[in-house]
């Protein structure tokens, strides 16, 4: 059974509603109940310490390119699912390079201007909005055109 069909039956029992809910917001409302980890993948098997994290309080929490493999939905659910660790006081740090990712944080740190020895240097730091107009962000053309003219899209 999938979660959204155990719900129906332990819809009366908070818990079991609660772990299941938090299952489904991550995006994994399509597995098994009782589906064997090793059959989850890497991404999966995050998402689901993830589901298990929104219920604790406070928090650091470090992800390096989240995004890599998913699909465009896939991302906006991981956007959503970020911003509810934020709007509930944890704090969220992404090491991502997808632009999608980048538009939506509350902060950025861009570090450049190259790669390997031709790097290393932070060359932006503000708002995404505020790299749409750095002389230093290398990314922030990236950006522009990805947005274009979408910008109240952006945090400020």
């Amino acid at each position: 059974m999938r979660p959204q069909e155990v719900l129906q039956v332990f819809k009366h029992q908070t818990k079991i509603v609660n772990a299941l809910t938090r299952l489904i917001q991550v995006g994994l409302g399509y597995i098994q109940i009782g589906q064997r980890l090793s059959t989850l993948s890497g991404g999966e098997r995050q998402r689901l310490k993830l589901a298990a994290e929104l219920e604790r309080s406070g928090g650091i929490y470090v992800f390096d390119e989240p995004t890599s493999g998913l699909h465009m939905a896939d991302v906006d659910r991981l956007i959503e699912l970020f911003t509810l660790l934020a709007d509930q006081g944890k704090t969220v740090i992404i090491v991502e390079h997808n632009l999608e990712m980048i538009a939506n944080a509350d902060h950025v740190i861009e570090i450049g201007p190259g790669a390997g020895k031709h790097g290393g240097k932070i060359i932006y730091q503000g708002s995404p909005l505020g790299m749409l107009t750095s002389a230093t962000s290398v990314a922030g053309p990236f950006l522009e055109e990805q947005m274009s003219g979408k910008h109240e899209l952006l945090r400020a």
